[in-house]
């Protein structure tokens, strides 16, 4: 049943007591009264949250009102009177009556609105979460032991608990790469916050010291080893075209004032940008974009171009990497981060030991591997105790090499891989039709929504904006 504030219950009263001679118009003046009144009691309902700031923007999407919420969060939930840090939240309101998605960014939060699939299929509400400590929801000083996945849980779970006063109807969590890595770690820890969880392309490093499922994925990744030989001989004609490729990174980093103290020099920076391309061209790219690619024996410029689009060369400057320092600090930390052995690429490489996450992370900020303990951890429960839980992966995409997979423990749960699909977060609508047709049920059913999913539009990009950002490490 729809909410209706106290004003709106008097206008439609009016309504009811309005004579039977009244016009149309006339008839009809109350009940818009009355939806604006529902509508602006949201915004009053938001402002009312304890430590909750509101602000209202024009929406894009109609159907939709846009709200930036900015939420007082302590920087350590074991010590909830100290320091605390304003945690970003964009909602975008349907209907207190409809389901609410959780997207999880994993890192900062777009500032723009899109529709994830999972609030396409229900036609809900949906609020993006910002990570803690991605600006501006960074503690200020930061102290970089609050950084962990405990602590990120527990802002969401608080958020939840806020925002149910409002929308107290079904919630589903979902996001895509870290973001559905996010969206596993506080069902975990808060397995009764929502009613189900659609994980995208969320990578489980159980094993940090084992990776060979990644080299595993790239002897065989697709259907065509003509595509994957041309990927991998392109890196290996980058590393042999060194003084060319660097002398077109030094002049564009002089043209935009980039800087190399994080990766210390330009040198390093351009091998660490290759050894990411062929990761980073299976991540974001279809098979049949290999027709594309330059011929390894192309001109200096043409292979240049292919590098920095494929792998982002700025990305590897102190600029691009300041963003996703705090991904590297939980990759070093927590998480795990992937090593493959870069064979093709040998014995041309100088700073192969650097392809790690302590790399990326400023020497004042200091970093210790838990050794696999919370990824362990988690990878249990999973198995254990994962219920209502919907995994989704594209078969071309590396961060596939590593997934969650269910144990006798999980219930109303289940993996799907979307045939050819990559680093993508729009795969249910890729998925076969069965597996589609099951996939969209269940989410539905977890959502308590009746009735057919709306359409789904599919493709290889994904929904959050600024995914395909995001840093190939």
């Amino acid at each position: 049943m729809r909410r209706i504030s106290r004003g709106a219950i008097a206008l439609l009263l009016a309504a009811g007591m309005a004579g039977t001679g009244a016009t149309a118009a006339q008839a009809a003046a109350p009940a818009t009264a009355a939806r604006a009144a529902q509508s602006d009691d949201i915004l009053a309902r938001l402002k009312a949250i304890p430590g909750m700031q509101v602000t209202e923007k024009t929406s894009t999407i109609p159907g939709y009102r846009w709200f930036w919420l900015e939420y007082r969060q302590p920087v350590d939930h074991r010590d909830p009177h100290g320091k605390w840090f304003e945690q970003r939240i964009m909602l975008q309101h349907k209907s207190a009556d409809r389901p609410m998605v959780l997207y999880t960014s994993g890192y900062d939060t777009p500032e723009t609105m899109f529709t994830a699939e999972p609030t396409a299929l229900v036609d809900g509400n949906q609020i993006s979460v910002e990570y803690r400590y991605f600006t501006p929801s960074r503690p200020e000083p930061a102290n970089w032991k609050k950084d962990t996945i405990w602590q990120a849980a527990t802002d969401e779970h608080r958020i939840i608990g806020a925002l149910k006063t409002i929308y107290n109807g079904k919630w589903i969590s979902t996001g895509a790469s870290k973001g559905g890595m996010t969206a596993v770690y506080h069902k975990r820890f808060y397995p009764r916050d929502v009613d189900g969880s659609v994980v995208y392309v969320a990578p489980n490093d159980v094993d940090n010291n084992d990776d060979t499922a990644y080299d595993k994925f790239f002897q065989t990744v697709g259907t065509d080893p003509e595509c994957r030989a041309h990927v991998k001989s392109l890196a290996r004609e980058f590393l042999k075209r060194r003084p060319a490729m660097l002398k077109r990174f030094e002049a564009a980093a002089t043209e935009n004032g980039w800087t190399f103290k994080i990766l210390r020099t330009p040198d390093r920076a351009f091998e660490n940008s290759v050894m990411d391309y062929e990761w980073g061209f299976w991540q974001y790219h279809l098979q049949s974009d290999c027709a594309s690619l330059p011929p390894v024996n192309a001109s200096d410029d043409a292979l240049y171009k292919t590098l920095d689009d494929v792998s982002g060369l700025s990305f590897y400057t102190d600029q691009g990497l300041a963003p996703y320092i705090p991904y590297y600090y939980q990759a070093g930390t927590q998480l795990g981060w992937p090593s493959p052995k870069f064979k093709s690429l040998r014995p041309l490489l100088r700073y192969e030991s650097s392809y790690q996450p302590r790399t990326y992370v400023p020497r004042d900020i200091p970093m210790r591997f838990d050794g696999g303990k919370a990824m362990r951890d988690v990878d249990g429960w999973v198995r254990s105790h994962a219920d209502h839980m919907l995994f989704l992966y594209g078969q071309n995409d590396p961060w596939g090499a590593e997934p969650f997979r269910l144990g006798r423990g999980s219930r109303d749960s289940s993996v799907h891989v979307a045939p050819g699909m990559n680093h993508s977060g729009r795969l249910i609508g890729a998925l076969p039709a069965a597996q589609q047709a099951a996939a969209k049920n269940d989410v539905l059913r977890w959502a308590g929504v009746q009735g057919q999913a709306k359409t789904l539009t599919t493709g290889p990009t994904a929904d959050d904006p600024l995914e395909l950002q995001r840093p190939p490490l």
